[in-house]
């Protein structure tokens, strides 16, 4: 076999080939039952921009769980950077829309930072310091906010253009969400640190033995999707104009459920970020197709479910059948 077959064979049988296709049919399922879906400017419009947010909070996701870990306070993290967003064009009018955006970034690295610093070094596990920080930071922005809400009013045209604005055919908040998600692939898939990563959540104690900095790295790990959940909450404040305390509740879940989804496995040490920004397209595609097919809300949320579950127990037979058949060569040899 040509190493060109063997590349098209692997393209055929990768996870995120199989995610697309599933993405084509439920398009496909949708536009068959309302034209409107796809064949409309809105309707496009609506299929490119509605995941953009989404797939931003899924690659920083992705990142964390790679090196086996979880970060469940993005959706809180969003909320704050995408309220604090409105709050600095009305308590300081005039100031320029790229500062408030890299003030929204670092505030969200910020947060990343703290949840890095206390699995990092508190040696205490990701899932507990981040339920204990999400609640935390929902708390701090439902004591800002209390029953205020920022209004499209409150903020200048100019940005709230940026969540409308197109090239082309294609959404600014799209183009910025392939963005991240190129600059998160070459990261992690070219550069040495980006690699560390797959190492330290495959094996952390080898990891750890073999000199690798992996206290270092998944601090890196939580501030970038921190900074990541930070953009996201200045993409959510240009994208709905409208922005109260409960802005980005269960987005965590749906960022973690769109990368297992993806297949990054909940276990660390393998998946890429292609497979957790696809897997935010198919939920995101799913909601908008399950209402048209006339499915109720509940049902809704246990495809979601059940797509989750599903590939967490797809990944644990596949890497069964991986370990399987590496004993199989050894004992042959």
């Amino acid at each position: 076999m040509s190493a060109t077959q063997r590349f098209v064979r692997d393209i055929f049988a990768s996870r995120e080939m199989a995610i697309v296709l599933v993405i084509l049919a439920v398009i496909a399922t949708a536009t068959s039952l309302n034209q409107n879906f796809l064949f409309s400017t809105q309707g496009w419009r609506d299929l490119l921009l509605t995941p953009s947010i989404l797939m931003v909070l899924a690659v920083g996701s992705a990142i964390v769980i790679v090196t086996r870990n979880v970060d469940l306070s993005v959706g809180s993290t969003l909320a704050i950077t995408a309220y604090m967003t409105g709050r600095l064009f009305i308590d300081f009018p005039g100031i320029p829309i790229p500062v408030v955006i890299l003030i929204g970034i670092a505030v969200g690295a910020g947060l990343g930072l703290i949840n890095g610093v206390l699995v990092a070094f508190g040696k205490v596990p990701a899932l507990v310091v981040t339920l204990g920080t999400m609640y935390i930071y929902r708390g701090v922005v439902l004591t800002w906010a209390g029953s205020d809400r920022i209004n499209a009013s409150d903020m200048p045209r100019e940005f709230l253009r940026l969540g409308t604005l197109q090239i082309g055919t294609i959404p600014l908040l799209t183009i910025t969400a392939l963005v991240v998600l190129l600059a998160a692939a070459y990261w992690l898939g070219s550069t040495r640190s980006g690699r560390e990563m797959y190492a330290i959540g495959s094996n952390p104690e080898a990891a750890t033995l073999y000199g690798l900095p992996a206290t270092k790295r998944i601090i890196v790990a939580f501030v970038i999707g921190g900074a990541l959940a930070g953009l996201a909450g200045v993409m959510y404040a240009a994208r709905y104009g409208t922005v109260s305390a409960g802005a980005g509740m269960t987005w965590e879940l749906n960022a973690i459920g769109a990368a297992v989804i993806g297949g990054v496995a909940i276990f660390g040490g393998s998946g890429t970020v292609w497979g957790a920004a696809l897997g935010a397209i198919l939920l995101m595609t799913i909601n908008r197709t399950l209402p048209i097919i006339g499915v109720p809300d509940f049902w809704q949320r246990a495809v979601v479910g059940a797509l989750i579950i599903g590939a967490i127990v797809l990944d644990r037979y596949l890497a069964a059948r991986q370990t399987r058949k590496l004993q199989e060569a050894r004992d042959k040899t």
